[in-house]
């Protein structure tokens, strides 16, 4: 007969989160030897530095879930979601996050560029992005990462800004009212984005 003990850790880790961290795990009773046996034997992927997915977990953008439980209001911009948005061909090998100012860094497994925005305007365009039925992560709308590409120009290059911004007004459900109003928000780039529009339109 099998000792009910010895399944007390698998029902441990079922009731933790797709993605975890090691402490979540410590604290449900998972021990050091039972996390790293099932990270062996395939029952977990360790997506971060102490933090793992379950893969019966159904999740998307497998990727991005190390980022997530790390840092939950971290949210994919610039590059990353021009790219996602299809407003840009490029696809970057480095994923693009912003983070609010002041917040730390947390350490991942996939090529990441952090960004520090200011938290006044962080949530501006920003939408969630299911990635299991319990962890999710940020995403620009197609305004507000086209206001952040003229915004950091000085960094990103004018012409990656040019580029989204041309392929955005081809398309048919495109509003220019709506990122001028998103613009407003940030003085310093909205005038370089009005006589972007007026070039082409």
């Amino acid at each position: 007969m099998s000792d009910p003990s010895a399944r007390s850790p698998d029902r441990s880790v079922s009731e933790l989160p797709d993605a975890f961290t090691y402490g979540q795990a410590l604290r449900a009773g998972v021990t050091d030897r039972r996390l790293r046996a099932m990270t062996v034997d395939g029952r977990l992927e360790r997506v971060g530095r102490g933090t793992y997915v379950r893969r019966d977990a159904e999740a998307r953008d497998v990727e991005l879930l190390g980022i997530a439980a790390r840092a939950p209001d971290s949210t994919i911009c610039l590059r990353s979601a021009l790219s996602r948005h299809d407003l840009i061909d490029e696809i970057p090998f480095e994923l693009d996050i912003a983070i609010p100012r002041g917040r730390r860094v947390p350490k991942v497994a996939v090529p990441t560029r952090w960004h520090h925005f200011d938290r006044a305007t962080f949530t501006i365009g920003r939408v969630r992005l299911s990635l299991t039925s319990d962890l999710e992560v940020g995403l620009y709308s197609p305004e507000r990462s086209i206001v952040d590409a003229f915004r950091l120009r000085h960094h990103e290059g004018t012409e990656l800004a040019h580029i989204a911004l041309k392929e955005w007004l081809s398309r048919r459900s495109s509003r220019p009212g709506a990122l001028l109003e998103t613009a407003a928000h940030f003085p310093k780039a909205e005038p370089a984005i009005r006589r972007a529009l007026e070039l082409l339109l």
